[in-house]
């Protein structure tokens, strides 16, 4: 799994039609456009580091510019609707993610405040991907995190159960929920008062592939607040498939909230118990909840030992909790991790 993860070949990007709100072009696919680097006649774009002073380098230095960035990319490694990521070498051959945003509809200086205030909190978080630099100009708007050679949650699990890899144990899975539920815990845990128009106590964009995996299997959530910084193509968000082709989730007409983020933890929740399986249980009434208790049906993804029975669907029955249609009848996120630390 580890060796897939670590050679798997970069994504090239989806072309679209002529007059599509969405960009086909990679950074790497720029070389005859570096004009595009100048703005205001000046020659040089610099890429500003989060924390507001100059030591992201390994010399103690930040002197990455727009050029550097374009001509370092390896291509692109994943798409959404926000924007397109892609995997670039930084000096002295460290790796970094770039999540170049397809559309923003604020201004400069709002980008710039809400960036390095979704950078400060997430920095204080071992489960959030950090935010280590910025752009914003007239064609290029993005930010630089941290990379993780083991891809996002959902790139292992696809691994799993399409390209026969080793699934992951119980006990791994268990690892990763409780840390997306502590990184949840610590967004949730923000002031609830806006901040320059922020919401900066909601998550917004949860998801398997908004979720990446160290070596050591740690959760680190990533794209904290990135709704607030840029616009979801609607093409892109109409393209979406669904974990299942018989599951449709029903549809949350409702604004990022915190009952929104346990409704999607609940289905990461789901997707890593049984995958499509699971997600269709969702659907199902209780006597079909009672023969997945008793055994009488193949339903979890990966084997358990008998004294893991209890805390298996301890988890599952929390996952169903939190995908309740009743925004109120969702668990609060102190009371999943309450559950989950027992």
């Amino acid at each position: 799994m580890l060796e897939r993860a670590l050679y798997t070949k970069p994504k090239r990007s989806v072309r679209y039609h002529e007059g599509s709100c969405l960009s086909d072009l990679s950074f790497c696919e720029y070389d005859d456009i570096f004009i595009g680097c100048m703005e205001n006649n000046e020659p040089v774009m610099q890429v500003m580091p989060c924390n507001g002073d100059h030591a992201m380098d390994e010399d103690g230095k930040f002197r990455w510019t727009l050029k550097d960035v374009m001509r370092a990319s390896l291509g692109v490694v994943g798409e959404s609707a926000l924007g397109v990521t892609e995997k670039v070498v930084c000096t002295r051959g460290r790796l970094c993610v770039l999540k170049r945003f397809r559309m923003v509809g604020i201004k400069r200086a709002r980008f710039e405040r809400r960036v390095k205030r979704l950078a400060a909190i997430g920095q204080c978080c071992d489960y959030i991907v950090p935010m280590k630099g910025y752009l914003y100009s007239k064609r290029f708007k993005f930010v630089v995190c941290d990379y993780y050679p083991m891809g996002s949650l959902n790139d292992l699990l696809i691994g799993a159960r399409e390209h026969g890899h080793t699934p992951l144990t119980w006990k791994k899975r268990l690892k990763i929920i409780l840390h997306i539920a502590k990184a949840i815990s610590f967004i949730h845990s923000q002031s609830s008062t806006k901040e320059r128009s922020m919401i900066i106590n909601v998550h917004g964009n949860l998801k398997t592939s908004n979720i990446m995996i160290d070596v050591d299997f740690n959760a680190h959530v990533s794209n904290f607040g990135f709704t607030q910084l840029a616009i979801e193509a609607c093409d892109i968000g109409q393209q979406r498939r669904s974990p299942s082709p018989h599951y449709q989730p029903p549809t949350l007409h409702e604004p990022s909230s915190q009952k929104n983020d346990i409704y999607h933890f609940g289905i990461i929740v789901l997707d890593i118990l049984g995958g499509a399986k699971a997600l269709e249980s969702i659907e199902w009434d209780f006597e079909r909840k009672e023969e997945v208790k008793d055994q009488k049906c193949d339903f979890f993804e990966f084997p358990f030992e008998v004294k893991d029975r209890g805390k298996v669907f301890m988890v599952w029955n929390m996952a169903l909790a939190c995908t309740n249609r009743t925004r109120e009848a969702r668990p609060s996120i102190e009371n999943i991790l309450m559950h989950l630390s027992k």
